[in-house]
């Protein structure tokens, strides 16, 4: 799969997992494992840009005596969300396409 692509995948799969409620790096990895792989050393970068660009807040809760870092959709998140579904049908359409065309040449 394509780097660029794959790397806007799984933005959208973090910001998803985050969208029923807030977590933390190991749970999101867990969440995001059912659908894709993705290890600590791809999710953390992906979360330090979703921060940087305000679709992420970031705040710490004490558990087991350390601090966790959690992690919070935001509205600018949300639509980010939004915007790929939106145009993820364009894409649905152009594979549709390319789908049509290449049995159409096998028959041929």
């Amino acid at each position: 799969m394509n780097i660029q692509l794959k790397k806007g995948l799984l933005e959208v799969c973090v910001l998803s997992a985050l969208s029923a409620e807030d977590s933390y790096g190991y749970q999101i990895i867990k969440d995001v494992s059912s659908a894709v792989e993705i290890s600590e050393s791809t999710l953390y970068p992906i979360l330090k840009r979703l921060e940087t660009e305000h679709s992420v807040e970031v705040y710490t809760i004490e558990h087991n005596s350390r601090l966790r870092k959690y992690y919070r959709i935001t509205p600018e998140g949300r639509s980010k969300i939004d915007a790929f579904l939106e145009e993820w049908q364009e894409v649905v359409s152009v594979l549709d396409f390319i789908k049509q065309k290449i049995r159409s040449t096998d028959h041929e």
